[in-house]
């Protein structure tokens, strides 16, 4: 069910680090499946995504393409606290914006920059849904332009568990729908093909240990290309299914896919930590462990004092079943 409420945001410092201890690392599955081919999806103007397929009903969707963000569904977080992932940048208000993309598409901007501020040297931007729009199960989906990463930047589009006020992390749960920019990537040369998608849940055992599962992908045509790029998430009753650009090929392959009934401990199964309401984050971080990036004198995506790179949101929609 979608839930529609009001309220206030407290910060989350919950992130998406991770110690894999199912022996399910993230490991590269190479994707590069969709419909064979290795030709870029042309740039999508419609902002159809992959549309009402599978009994799936649209049921909440934000195009951007007003003059401000919605402040009555999305909270602009202000907090330097690293998200639990030691990230360098400090977020702030003025790094989120609604504007076109220079083709006359409206979107959500989340803008890093190398700049000064409160003791740290970059800023950047983050919103989420928290406490107004939230959902269990269905198919959320986002249109995505990513910006180089190399090196340093870490966009993501992820839900956290809604109940994370009082159900601390892990154990609300978390779902990453899409991260660029890690270490791997960086080493391998593929960071603009090199993305993941992963989910943590469960809580801290004796020895600092949580379950989670992440797995990497290699896509077969840059993401970071200057278009936009679907990322959907299939999660019902029984699994979180994955998928890249599902719009231009709907045959597509998940690129990651996760059972979620296992009810084999309190520790690790799964089934407790995924059948109950999430909602939707946008972030842009700059270093941290997920790059492996920690001295700002390494982040090449941002140079020089005063450059700046932006992640494009063109829309995001929540499907679900009726009945």
């Amino acid at each position: 069910m979608l839930t529609l409420l009001s309220g206030l945001f407290m910060a989350c410092a919950c992130s998406c680090s991770s110690i894999d201890t199912d022996g399910n690392t993230g490991t590269d599955n190479g994707v590069g499946d969709n419909g064979g081919s290795t030709t870029p999806p042309e740039y999508d103007d419609a902002q159809q995504g992959s549309g009402e397929a599978d009994g799936y009903v649209l049921v909440w969707q934000d195009l951007f393409d007003g003059d401000a963000l919605d402040s009555g569904t999305w909270n602009i977080e202000v907090n330097g606290d690293g998200g639990g992932n030691s990230e360098m940048q400090y977020y702030v208000e003025e790094n989120v914006s609604v504007g076109r993309d220079g083709n006359g598409n409206g979107c959500l901007i989340l803008t890093a920059r190398r700049e000064e501020h409160l003791g740290h040297y970059f800023t950047s931007g983050r919103v989420n849904t928290s406490g107004k729009m939230k959902f269990t199960h269905g198919k959320v989906e986002a249109s995505i332009m990513i910006p180089s990463t190399a090196n340093g930047l870490w966009p993501a589009f992820w839900l956290l568990g809604a109940d994370y006020q009082t159900n601390s992390w892990p154990r609300c749960g978390e779902i990453d729908i899409m991260e660029m920019g890690h270490a791997d990537g960086i080493r391998n040369g593929t960071q603009d093909r090199y993305f993941n998608g992963a989910a943590h849940w469960g809580f801290y055992n004796s020895l600092n240990q949580y379950p989670n599962y992440a797995r990497s992908t290699t896509a077969a045509y840059s993401l970071q290309d200057g278009q936009y790029h679907l990322f959907t998430l299939v999660w019902d009753e029984e699994y979180l299914r994955m998928y890249l650009d599902l719009d231009k090929y709907p045959d597509a392959s998940p690129y990651y896919e996760m059972g979620i009934t296992s009810t084999d401990d309190e520790w690790g199964g799964t089934s407790p930590y995924f059948h109950h309401d999430f909602f939707i984050i946008f972030n842009l971080a700059v270093g941290g462990n997920f790059p492996g990036i920690h001295n700002a004198s390494l982040i090449t995506a941002l140079p020089e004092d005063g450059d700046e790179a932006s992640m494009y949101v063109n829309y995001v929609k929540v499907y679900q079943k009726n009945g």
